[in-house]
């Protein structure tokens, strides 16, 4: 997420897409995530949306339709990244990235 915190409609808005992703096979459209949290318009979705992008906490193609995409801080690259940095680290870095790992919930091991 960069460091900086959600507000409660981005985190709600960011729940909706995990939840209906799973149940549907494809993430939502943005009147059905208006729909679905009751917002007052498709462009407070858009908002929304733009804002958790910037975030880094969802991924979007540009001109596709339901192509929202809650990106996992898991991702085996991110682990790679970890490791890698890990060999040519200090041990005062080693400490930092470790932590770092470990509040992503990354398994380094």
């Amino acid at each position: 997420m960069k460091g900086q915190k959600l507000t409660k409609k981005q985190l709600a808005v960011l729940n909706f897409i995990e939840d209906y992703t799973e149940e549907n096979g494809h993430s939502p459209s943005y009147r059905e995530i208006c729909e679905g949290l009751g917002l007052s318009s498709v462009s407070a979705v858009a908002e929304h949306i733009d804002n958790l992008v910037t975030k880094g906490v969802i991924r979007k193609t540009p001109g596709e339709a339901r192509s929202l995409e809650i990106l996992d801080y898991k991702h085996t690259e991110t682990v790679n990244l970890f490791k890698s940095k890990m060999m040519d680290a200090s041990l005062e870095e080693q400490a930092v990235l470790a932590q770092a790992a470990e509040i992503l919930g990354l398994e380094l091991g």
